[in-house]
């Protein structure tokens, strides 16, 4: 069994676009992301308000750059181009964290990913299904929620200096070294993940490591000491 996780979802930005056309081709790509499987395009351009005829040219010209794929009844999904661009994001980050990411999917036997901060929000830039186990998540690189909720976000949270205001969940995760989460993202899902830190626990973090699966399946202190281990790895192959 393969659960989906959370897909790609836009920052909050309420400024004008400087350019009209490239805003909308961008929402819509965002709004097939978010469909989580094949859409039709008359829901795309009422999702975006289109009008049917403009929304077909823009998703046509995603398709030209494999962003977009047209599957066999004419509906449309996410392309390969989208991997190809999140693979360049956080190059050697990832570069460092795919060794450990696949022993770490092995080993937890769950979804392993890597996350990193743009502004707000958290965004798995790299992820790892595990070979064999019981039910998991597929995570998808692109996926971003809110740093301050979920695993991943509090444990980037956790790596930097402390700050007023945040989660008592920050704290405890920068006391013990990994955060730990349920049901912030997706109901029904539990999360745990260590920062990638450089310099010491205070200094720049660069990312965090996490694991993703159904609630109530796994040991989370088991989980914890193997994210701790994995980020450490990372941190490690960085240097």
């Amino acid at each position: 069994m393969r659960r989906e996780g959370p897909v790609a979802r836009p920052r909050k930005d309420q400024s004008v676009p400087h350019s009209q056309t490239l805003d909308r081709g961008l929402r819509l790509l965002t709004a097939i992301t978010d469909a989580g499987g094949p859409v039709d395009l008359g829901v795309l351009a009422a999702s975006v308000d289109l009008h049917r005829s403009v929304a077909y040219r823009l998703v046509r010209t995603l398709e030209d750059h494999r962003l977009v794929r047209r599957t066999g009844d004419g509906r449309y999904e996410p392309g390969i181009g989208l991997a190809v661009l999140a693979a360049s994001v956080s190059r050697p980050v990832q570069a460092a964290a795919l060794p450990e990411l696949t022993r770490l999917a092995a080993r937890a036997r769950a979804t392993a990913f890597l996350a990193v901060r743009d502004g707000d929000d958290a965004v798995t830039v790299a992820s790892v299904e595990p070979p064999h186990g019981p039910a998991h998540v597929a995570y998808r690189p692109g996926s971003r929620h809110p740093v301050d909720r979920g695993a991943p976000g509090l444990a980037l949270l956790a790596g930097a200096r402390q700050r007023a205001g945040e989660r008592p969940e920050v704290a405890l995760a920068r006391e013990r070294g990994y955060a730990t989460s349920r049901g912030e993202v997706i109901a029904g899902l539990e999360s745990v993940a260590a920062p990638v830190v450089r310099g010491g626990w205070d200094g720049g973090v660069v990312g965090s490591v996490a694991v993703v699966f159904l609630a109530d399946t796994a040991d989370l202190a088991e989980l914890g000491a193997l994210v701790v281990e994995t980020a450490a790895a990372v941190r490690a192959a960085l240097a």
